[in-house]
């Protein structure tokens, strides 16, 4: 009974977390200062619900592990930023009413410099892929395992199995607009706004591309980007729903401060076609994406 009890906890504990996963939201943070020339940008990590700051990844709750964190120049260069830890996080110091943990999302300092070269710097995460196989075992078990169905030689039959990977980006601008040009990977939210002059009252347009092909509604799947702000939502978390047509979405600017759009894209991987590396590893693959940037 002991060793039932502890699955049971342990079944409960996944389940919760790949829940508690879909439910939170992979962000950029980027503060620029001016104040002191030629300026600089603070940059981290957010995760969970509420902008700019909610948990942190390495969260007993549910923890987000980041495989890559860069920015890149203008010209193509890129630099890596420091990964945020994936070890859970411990308590640190415990009392009656609170425990205590370190936070590490990421903060670094960018300093600019009197020559940097002018135009527009793409900051972008992207999270390790995380699998979630639902099973029947060979012994009549109801299973699940956070790996690939083919790394699993027990089963009898697929309940679930999925991958789920999650990006997000922000922008820079010195001086010189020019909208991003689209890698033709995974899920993209490209602005075809100047982000960086944007004010309350104007319209701001996306692309959407999975896989560089445009993004769209179909009879049996809708798909939107989401726009969210807390001096918009003032704590009630509603976000303005934007629906995709090809491959294209806008909203109006309803109030000054950081913005997040994002969006979510389920694929299912066949043998051949854009998930086909995918195939004998997943049935589904699910893909979440943002951009953030501030309104003036």
């Amino acid at each position: 009974m002991k060793f039932l009890s502890k699955m049971l906890v342990c079944v409960f504990f996944v389940l919760y977390a790949s829940s508690s996963l879909y439910a939170h939201s992979l962000w950029v943070n980027s503060f620029e200062s001016f104040a002191h020339k030629p300026g600089h940008i603070t940059i981290g990590l957010g995760w969970g619900h509420t902008l700019p700051i909610d948990d942190i990844l390495n969260s007993p709750n549910g923890k987000m592990v980041i495989k890559d964190f860069c920015i890149i120049d203008p010209g193509g260069n890129k630099t890596l930023l420091r990964i945020p830890s994936s070890k859970i996080a411990e308590v640190e110091k415990e009392t009656a009413n609170f425990d205590l943990y370190n936070a590490d999302i990421g903060l670094q300092k960018l300093a600019l410099k009197k020559d940097s070269l002018e135009g527009v710097y793409k900051i972008q995460a992207e999270s390790k892929p995380t699998f979630y196989t639902s099973y029947i075992d060979t012994k009549g078990r109801k299973r699940l395992k956070l790996k690939p169905k083919d790394q699993l030689k027990d089963i009898k039959k697929i309940m679930m199995a999925v991958k789920y990977q999650a990006s997000a980006v922000s922008y820079l601008t010195l001086k010189k607009w020019e909208a991003p040009k689209a890698v033709n990977k995974g899920l993209e939210i490209i602005p075809m706004t100047d982000l960086s002059k944007v004010k309350v009252g104007d319209l701001v347009e996306f692309k959407i591309l999975f896989m560089g092909k445009p993004v769209s509604n179909s009879p049996s799947k809708e798909a939107y980007l989401t726009a969210s702000c807390p001096s918009f939502d003032r704590g009630r978390k509603f976000s303005i729903y934007s629906k995709i047509k090809h491959g294209k979405a806008e909203f109006i600017a309803q109030s000054p401060g950081q913005w997040m759009v994002g969006t979510k894209y389920k694929g299912k991987v066949r043998k051949e076609g854009p998930l086909k590396d995918l195939f004998g590893k997943a049935d589904f693959s699910i893909i979440g994406s943002s951009l953030t940037f501030n309104v003036k």
